[in-house]
């Protein structure tokens, strides 16, 4: 049965925050009030703890097809919604890469029936698939991305004029990774001499540097400036870039930004510790950058906030070499909990949150029925218990790889319940049964 009545809850929605009951019937959300009643639906008593609408990701590698030993759609979509994500964007740096709707649907399949929360996926772009971007259906996909710097993977668009073909005909945003691999690779180089393979974890954002990344998202945006581009910069890492984005509101703006929960977690100081774990392109990097992007979301500078979850295992991450190690972190379980510890903090209120985890990555990539509690609207909602704490475990994650880099924190709010279109998928730290309820998420364009 998918037909419930939650009561008694703090629904965080639209800017404001007030006591209502939703009734779920179909997938959907019947009617949002006070007072509410229904015969034949199960009711969940939410006990004044708060309902948001469940979190939109823009950005996950989830690693399948091709990868499928670091993770899959099943295992990360259920990390995904413990973490109070619904619905997901994943990106094209697969094996094989996602540079073909052949391929984009390929995923697709892959996902249905397998995965427990809505997905949808990116085509990427290389040097030579201009043909396929320009042909792509703006609804089979979340967005184009390139990749405007080396990462994991073989997709780095090195060549000028496809570059600007690329941003002159896509049909739909481009969402780029910006570093500038000639610097990346000149940093490389000179600390190699130094050290040889076994560089300190620590010199990760000395060679993923600010420049690196100022270099290449300037261009990105000059680029996408001349040719009229809709130009979306994934994972920001440093205060100085954010100061090239507008603060004015998001139906206004043809450029926009992200940030990633990360990086307004964790600074270089936490390589001491957490080494090769908190290995990411691009780099985590100084307190003061993360203040930086943190003042940028509360300005409006930064729309979003995704993740960029991306597991490697174990025995990879513990590589002894620092050109071997991958870069990436599995973060969705986690992710909500994350922002949330800013409120604790006092530094976000929860209608703003919501706003950049849910209204406006919808209203970003166009995302039709979701984003909101709306009545109307697909059921994704997550119920959130501010009086209970939880601790973040490697034993306790639900990615495939295993592990965290929030081991030992604890949070101070937990992921009470999880719907994805009306079903309830988590509840009291355990995934329900039953068959995965994701589907492929549509757009208005």
């Amino acid at each position: 049965m998918n037909n419930y009545l939650i009561v008694n809850a703090n629904l965080v929605n639209e800017g404001e925050t007030t006591q209502r009951d939703v009734l779920i019937r179909n997938g959907r959300i019947e009617t949002i009030g006070s007072g509410l009643s229904a015969a034949g639906v199960s009711v969940v008593d939410a006990a004044g703890r708060y309902l948001l609408p469940g979190m939109i990701d823009g950005q996950v590698h989830f690693r399948e097809p091709g990868l499928t030993h670091k993770g899959d759609m099943a295992t990360e979509s259920r990390a995904a919604v413990a973490g109070g994500i619904t619905s997901f964007m994943d990106m094209p740096n697969t094996i094989p890469n996602t540079l073909s709707t052949a391929v984009l649907h390929e995923k697709k399949q892959l996902a249905a029936g397998r995965s427990m929360g809505n997905y949808a996926f990116y085509l990427g772009a290389s040097n030579d698939n201009l043909e396929a971007i320009k042909a792509l259906d703006p609804l089979d996909a979340c967005g184009v991305k390139v990749f405007m710097g080396a990462s994991t993977g073989n997709m780095l668009v090195d060549d000028p004029a496809v570059l600007e073909q690329i941003f002159t005909h896509a049909p739909t945003l481009i969402a780029a990774h910006c570093e500038d691999t000639p610097s990346i690779l000149e940093n490389e180089e000179s600390y190699r001499g130094i050290y040889g393979d076994a560089i300190p974890m620590h010199l990760h954002p000395v060679i993923r540097s600010e420049a690196a990344c100022y270099k290449s998202s300037s261009m990105a945006m000059e680029l996408a400036k001349r040719c009229g581009t809709r130009l979306h910069i994934l994972h920001i890492s440093t205060a100085k870039e954010t100061e090239m984005f507008s603060d004015a509101a998001l139906k206004d703006k043809r450029i926009t930004a992200e940030a990633c929960v990360h990086f307004l977690h964790f600074a270089d100081e936490d390589y001491a510790t957490k080494c090769s774990l908190i290995k990411c392109n691009p780099a985590i990097k100084t307190a003061e950058d993360r203040a930086g992007i943190i003042q940028a979301l509360l300005d409006g500078r930064l729309d979003v906030i995704a993740t960029d979850h991306a597991p490697h295992t174990w025995d990879e991450k513990h590589n002894e070499s620092y050109f071997k190690t991958p870069s990436g972190l599995p973060l969705v379980q986690h992710a909500l909990q994350t922002v949330l510890e800013h409120y604790h903090d006092g530094i976000f209120s929860l209608e703003f949150i919501v706003n950049k985890t849910s209204h406006k990555v919808a209203e970003l990539y166009n995302v039709k029925e979701r984003g909101y509690i709306r009545e109307g609207y697909w059921a994704d909602l997550v119920l959130v218990d501010f009086n209970k704490p939880d601790l973040a475990t490697h034993a306790n994650s639900l990615s495939k790889c295993g592990w965290t880099p929030f081991d030992g924190y604890e949070f101070r709010s937990s992921i009470a319940a999880t719907w994805v279109n009306g079903h309830l998928v988590w509840q009291d730290g355990q995934i329900q049964q039953g068959v995965p309820q994701g589907m492929a998420l549509e757009f208005d364009r």
